[in-house]
């Protein structure tokens, strides 16, 4: 699916903008339609937004409703809505009548308006986002209903995650007037020859007999290579992507239904080189290593609503540190998100939101019920098929992306637990066979999936660890962790002596302006020592090539368990963006290490 663009053949008009909201029971063209006694924004977070709390934490149906002007168009044009994301599930409705629906909260899909409904002025439109969770979804989340003492039913998710369920129209909505006959996709792949690169654009399209032609141009507008849709071109003294030096390519794909140019589109791209090797990961033949965070779309008021403004601000913030890369735990930023990075050469760990895959754990254990035998993960969920879907979305969406390095098929899952292996076996293989550009595949390792225990990770090609020595393990203990964080990567090198290990998550909540002489942990000063003692740990092993601290920023959760205070604090700035007293020590450790050749 191609990202909305504005050009000769393609128009595209916001909705975006203030909605009718409605929570509940709704049937689009058979109730009245929604009144402006309720409101809300699109995109955002309807959570943050809904000041009643009973709004906040509602589960179930959540309307969206409003009127649009049709557009001008012409008969070989037709009109299509697109939503950046809508979550959980979907379901989009014009004048009552139901068009499209759509599993998966942080992916774009498109519903086409039939002709016959364009014949009027004005178009209602109702889309329904289902924020439920339950045993099948990605994320996963324990469903159940109360039954209230006047009768009616009270829907739950107790989710099974350390983050805030947000939901709603989180990303931007767009009318698109599209040429009937049009591009429909665009794949770029290509092979490097020390300064030459071969490259590849096949095309999609819904013209029959139709035939594409690609331009390929440099970043200052300058044709360096032509030819037909398909065809291998030739880009002589090539200008890789490289780590924070990013360089982009536009192939320019136009169209024609005989001699007339019915489509045109543009398409950005990187070129660079990816290889695991050796214990090593190799952006354009040199080891790489990668700073950066793990982190959430999140932020006030908008929750998990889009904000480029937050966007942008987030990866400054991340530049002047230092940090050349992220994980988007624990789904699939915005579009935009992947555009920036593109532009501004950041490395992106692409995950898709395949976390809670783990029965007994956290807020899984409500799901025992009481029962002393452990459920077993691996024949208890029924996710496979959600799974496979998020994949195949996930790359059809950034294939194309030269940020995008390394795919995380899931977040700390059940990866110890009878049947992990052959749970993820086949899906390490399906991103793979989806993947045009075979880019390196990753599970991220929770803590109880030890190398002795774990059964996922002869799968996949890096090791990617979420460890917390000193902090739910050698709580405020810090040479304690020092020794248990030592003994378990020296066993992981041990035994995958040719696999780079990242660190994923490593990190200490943290409460700005709370001090102490001690190691006491909350302090920002027990924040700096527990960083610091990893960091030791981290440069003492030889295909240790990343840190991703965990996170970014603070965040919103769902526990208000004695463990987190308004949220999770493990933040390196605050949920507003201040920055805590560590960021100085992060600045000058990864300012002072380079992007590539770190570790010889």
């Amino acid at each position: 699916m191609l990202y909305p663009v504005l050009n000769a053949k393609r128009k595209r008009y916001s909705l975006d903008g203030i909605w009718n909201f409605k929570q509940g029971e709704y049937a689009p063209g058979v109730d009245a339609r929604l009144s402006a006694e309720d409101l809300m924004v699109v995109p955002s977070s309807f959570n943050d937004v809904a000041v009643e709390s009973e709004k906040r934490y509602f589960i179930g149906d959540n309307w969206y409703e409003r009127t649009f002007r049709v557009p001008s168009f012409e008969s070989d044009e037709e009109l299509v809505l697109r939503f950046g994301s809508v979550t959980h599930q979907a379901r989009v409705y014009v004048n009552g009548q139901l068009l499209g629906e759509h599993i998966g909260g942080f992916t774009p899909f498109e519903v086409r308006i039939p002709e016959e409904l364009t014949t009027g002025k004005e178009l209602l439109i109702s889309v329904c986002a289902n924020n439920i969770l339950d045993h099948t979804t990605l994320p996963v989340g324990n469903y159940s209903e109360e039954v209230l003492p006047d009768g009616s039913v009270k829907k739950k998710v107790s989710e099974n995650f350390d983050f805030f369920n947000y939901a709603g129209i989180q990303r931007p909505v767009q009318l698109l007037v599209l040429p009937k006959a049009r591009i429909e996709d665009i794949v770029v792949t290509y092979n490097v020859h020390e300064n030459d690169a071969t490259v590849k654009v096949a095309v999609e399209n819904t013209a029959n007999g139709g035939n594409a032609t690609v331009t390929i141009l440099d970043e200052n507008g300058e044709v360096v290579a032509k030819g037909e849709a398909g065809a291998e071109l030739e880009i002589a003294n090539v200008r890789r992507w490289e780590v924070l030096d990013a360089y982009l390519y536009t192939a320019k794909v136009e169209l024609f239904a005989g001699e007339e140019l019915v489509d045109e589109y543009e398409e950005l791209f990187g070129v660079r080189t990816i290889r695991v090797e050796k214990g090593q990961f190799l952006v354009n033949d040199k080891p790489v290593y990668f700073k950066g965070f793990g982190k959430h779309e999140d932020s006030y008021v908008n929750g998990r609503g889009f904000n480029e403004a937050v966007n942008l601000m987030d990866l400054n913030l991340m530049k002047n540190m230092g940090a050349n890369s992220y994980r988007t735990a624990h789904y699939p930023y915005s579009e935009e998100m992947m555009r920036l990075s593109d532009r501004m050469g950041f490395l992106v760990i692409d995950e898709v939101p395949a976390v809670g895959l783990f029965a007994n754990f956290t807020a899984a254990l409500s799901m025992n019920r009481g029962e002393s035998k452990p459920i077993k993960t691996w024949e208890y969920y029924e996710t496979m098929e959600n799974h496979k879907r998020a994949l195949k979305e996930l790359v059809a969406r950034d294939k194309n992306h030269a940020c995008v390095v390394l795919w995380s098929v899931a977040n700390e899952p059940d990866g110890a637990g009878e049947g992990a292996d052959k749970y993820f076996e086949p899906l390490v293989k399906y991103v793979k066979e989806l993947d045009p550009q075979n880019r390196p595949t990753t599970v991220v390792n929770i803590m109880m999936a030890t190398p002795e225990r774990d059964l996922i990770s002869p799968l996949i090609d890096v090791l990617c660890l979420n460890r917390y020595y000193g902090w739910y393990v050698n709580h405020g203990d810090i040479e304690g962790a020092r020794e248990g964080l030592r003994k378990e990567l020296l066993k992981w090198q041990e035994k995958y002596p040719d696999k780079p290990i990242i660190m994923t998550e490593y990190g200490a909540d943290t409460l700005p302006g709370y001090h102490s002489n001690w190691d006491v942990p909350y302090t920002e000063e027990y924040q700096e020592r527990f960083h610091q003692m990893s960091h030791e740990v981290f440069d003492e092993l030889e295909n240790f090539v990343g840190e991703h601290v965990w996170n970014f920023a603070d965040f919103e959760t769902n526990s208000y368990a004695l463990i987190r205070i308004q949220g999770n604090h493990k933040g390196l700035f605050t949920r507003n963006r201040n920055p805590k007293s560590i960021v100085k020590l992060f600045r000058n450790r990864w300012n002072a290490i380079p992007n590539y050749h770190y570790k010889k």
